[in-house]
């Protein structure tokens, strides 16, 4: 079964939701895209989208419309030499809305797992939960007659001990797409021992017709993106806890986010990326991790308690971000949620103190967006951080030490055989966490 193929028959678990819905969005796209090609007119391509929700399937339809629009408008060269038999297609705006149209008709929406069984591609973007995924695994595996090739997308769940449980024989491999999957470049490959040369060879192949960057991880709990994310996060809440006796909780939780953020050039603070993943994504990947990693202490009463506390994080349905361990006033953080008052504390009521302790920013910083776009990145970031390691602030303080321990879980994914390099580590933080360099630098010692 060659590449078109394996991709007459798809299907998506979990469609409607935040990385099913983007990864329904490429896989149509690219299976249009397919069938415009010379030597697959007689192939019929159909992608199951199937959800619990209908409602929320409802919404799916409209959403790939939106996107296919924009995605076709770019491409309209292409498509107008794919369409140049269609004499009826004579304007951009018609070859658009044909090829949305083409798109669409491949997608069917369905509430029910068995409309998987005839799929010869199951893609898997459901909840991060070993029992939800090996149950649908198994259903579809038991009634399903074409030897279904699984790609899963969790983010923390070990491929072998998936394989191993459903019984797959090596039919399945972790295709870690990045969130929202239609404008993430970062893919993370996951192969398990048993994983079958063939679907991999499919998976590289299907990432670089998206146009994603691949990189390769170890089938370790976490992986390396989340291996370094979960520890990176539980380090800025110990960083919390030591500093609250001094600054109270609203004020250590402002600090920690100002130092990861402003102080270390990243997109977001580390409270801020915790709440756009959701509190409760969180624990679950911890809990996957720390279960299946004894020893290493991946777990945190912080986000536990704030759970219990209906504190979730996460985005409303038009994509913005709900209140978390930060309250959001147009997007952006304004307060901290204390839980010993149960309320949001404004930034007002802490910033200028917390400011005064920490000092100032090197001179020479800017803000992370205008980092990124330098042309000579890499020589901003030697006189920054160069400045940054003379400086004797609270600030520049907290800020190497939490440089430092970056750097440190980088080497350990290494060490522990969860990334083969050290360059894959850093391209995982640059390209899936937007980050102005990798945590594997000079700049912390």
């Amino acid at each position: 079964m060659n590449y078109a193929d394996r991709l007459e028959n798809v299907s998506v678990l979990g469609a409607a939701g935040k990385m099913g819905s983007g990864i329904v969005l490429l896989t149509a796209m690219e299976m249009a895209d397919l069938s415009l090609e010379p030597g697959n007119p007689s192939k019929t391509f159909t992608l199951q989208a199937v959800d619990v929700s209908s409602t929320a399937l409802s919404g799916l339809l409209k959403y790939l419309r939106d996107q296919v629009q924009r995605e076709a408008e770019k491409k309209a060269v292409w498509l107008r030499k794919a369409y140049e038999n269609r004499k009826d297609l004579i304007e951009n705006e018609e070859i658009v809305d044909q090829y949305i149209e083409d798109v669409l008709a491949i997608v069917r929406p369905s509430t029910k797992v068995e409309a998987a069984y005839d799929s010869t591609l199951v893609f898997e973007a459901v909840n991060e939960n070993p029992d939800v995924k090996v149950k649908l695994f198994s259903q579809i595996r038991t009634h399903n007659s074409k030897d279904a090739w699984f790609l899963t997308n969790t983010s923390s769940i070990p491929i072998s001990e998936l394989n191993d449980r459903v019984n797959l024989n090596g039919r399945i491999i972790g295709f870690h797409f990045y969130n929202p999957p239609a404008v993430q470049k970062l893919v993370e490959l996951i192969r398990a021992g048993s994983t079958l040369p063939e679907l991999a060879d499919f998976s590289q192949q299907f990432a670089k017709k998206l146009r994603k960057t691949v990189v390769l991880s170890n089938d370790v709990a976490g992986f390396i993106g989340n291996g370094h994310f979960m520890r990176d996060a539980l380090h800025g809440i110990s960083e919390v806890e030591r500093l609250t006796a001094d600054f109270g909780f609203a004020g250590s939780v402002y600090i920690v986010n100002k130092i990861s953020q402003d102080f270390l050039i990243r997109p977001m603070g580390i409270f801020q990326l915790v709440d756009y993943v959701g509190l409760d994504v969180c624990q679950c990947i911890m809990r996957v991790m720390n279960e299946r990693l004894p020893g290493a202490g991946l777990n945190s009463s912080f986000i536990d308690k704030l759970i219990s506390l209906k504190i979730f994080g996460g985005q409303n349905a038009d994509g913005s971000q709900k209140d978390g361990i930060l309250k959001y006033e147009k997007g952006r953080p304004a307060g901290v949620f204390d839980p010993g008052q149960r309320v949001y504390v404004p930034f007002a009521e802490v910033a200028g103190r917390c400011d005064e302790k920490l000092g100032p920013l090197p001179s020479q910083a800017k803000p992370w967006k205008h980092v990124i776009s330098q042309a000579d990145r890499t020589g901003f970031l030697d006189g920054y951080f160069k400045q940054l390691r003379e400086m004797s602030t609270l600030g520049a303080d907290l800020a190497r030490k939490y440089g430092r321990r970056s750097k440190e879980i980088g080497l350990g994914l290494v060490k522990d055989r969860v990334a083969a390099r050290e360059e894959d580590v850093n391209t995982v933080l640059m390209t899936g966490f937007y980050h102005a360099y990798g945590p594997v630098n000079h700049y912390f010692q």
